[in-house]
């Protein structure tokens, strides 16, 4: 009995990306449940190999780079039934055309979560401790601090605040658990049942914020949450505390930042910022007070293969006739990144 030719796909993204995300033995995985040529990475629609593949495709995989998919690319791929994306959030990338013709939409974006939730207890820790400020300090005295002479640091009991029951957020959750802390959330989406099951208390986000030692930004960038943290909010942290954001600088007043900042009342562990990067004379480069990464807490080098196994593994149940995972609907990105 013949057996059906494999679904048509087409790698649309940054071509730079494709051998973290499909290394050999992963690409060989793909290529037994679909047609597709590693050596076609479209970046421009308009291009003429990618009309001809556009017209041919059942998938696109897409990732970084991927330019936007509306209308005229729907135009050139009337066979086109399943987008998987080898990345976070697909907002932005995807026009309306893509839900109301009835595309089914598949993201990484919980793969994704999980570099994240890495990075943030990581700086949490290291916050807790005092870490980076005692780093700062060694460097420029060269010598150990005298015993009492650390500071109020230390990670147990230390009160911790989750803004955003995200996928980073949630990860981030189960990952503190082990830990002598007291966490708390705030998220307007998540009622109190919820919070319970996440193991956390759930509060109103102005006690959250003036309650906790460690505040962790986890919210999605959407209007509803554009400088949720402004100057008032931030004056809730206490005096010493630290402002973690993996998030979006969106989220925050920059200027209102920069001035708690400069005046030392609060640290902050950002990789994000607005804008992104900052100028070359922002005073937060110099700052003790602050730790600045340039935007590495998602997926990086060997974990960009993760997200590659995501989408292969969606290939796979697809071939089995079974529904994507990890599956987005429209209504998601409402309240999500």
């Amino acid at each position: 009995m013949p057996t059906s030719p494999l679904p048509r796909a087409l790698f649309v993204m940054d071509p730079v990306h494709l051998p973290e995300l499909f290394p050999p033995r992963l690409m060989a995985r793909l290529q037994e449940v679909a047609q597709v040529d590693p050596t076609l990475v479209v970046r421009d629609f308009a291009d003429p190999e990618a009309v001809c593949a556009m017209a041919e495709a059942e998938i696109l995989i897409t990732g970084w780079g991927c330019p936007h998919v509306g209308v005229d690319a729907l135009a050139a791929a009337p066979r086109l039934r399943t987008v998987l994306h080898a990345a976070g959030s697909v907002r932005g990338l995807l026009g309306d055309a893509v839900w109301e013709r009835g595309i089914a939409v598949s993201s990484a974006v919980r793969a994704n979560a999980l570099p994240v939730a890495e990075y943030t207890l990581a700086a949490i820790l290291f916050a807790g401790k005092g870490a980076f400020g005692l780093r700062e300090r060694f460097r420029t005295e060269h010598v150990h601090p005298a015993p009492g002479d650390h500071g109020p640091i230390g990670n147990l009991g230390r009160r911790i605040g989750i803004i955003g029951a995200s996928r980073v957020g949630r990860r981030l959750l189960e990952l503190l658990r082990p830990f002598d802390l007291a966490v708390t959330l705030y998220d307007p989406y998540v009622d109190d049942a919820e919070a319970a099951g996440l193991g956390v208390v759930r509060l109103p986000l102005d006690e959250l914020m003036r309650t906790s030692d460690i505040v962790s930004l986890h919210a999605p960038d959407i209007p509803e949450t554009y400088r949720m943290l402004d100057r008032a909010k931030l004056a809730l942290i206490p005096d010493g505390g630290v402002l973690i954001n993996t998030s979006r600088g969106a989220l925050v007043d920059p200027v209102a930042l920069a001035d708690e900042l400069v005046s030392g009342r609060i640290g902050a562990v950002l990789d994000v910022t607005e804008p992104e990067p900052l100028p070359a004379d922002s005073p937060l480069y110099r700052l003790p007070n602050v730790f600045l990464t340039p935007h590495i807490a998602g997926s990086l080098g060997n974990e960009l293969e993760r997200l590659g196994r995501t989408v292969v593994d969606e290939l796979e149940r697809l071939a089995a006739g079974d529904e994507p995972a990890h599956r987005v609907a429209w209504s998601d990105l409402v309240k999500s990144a």
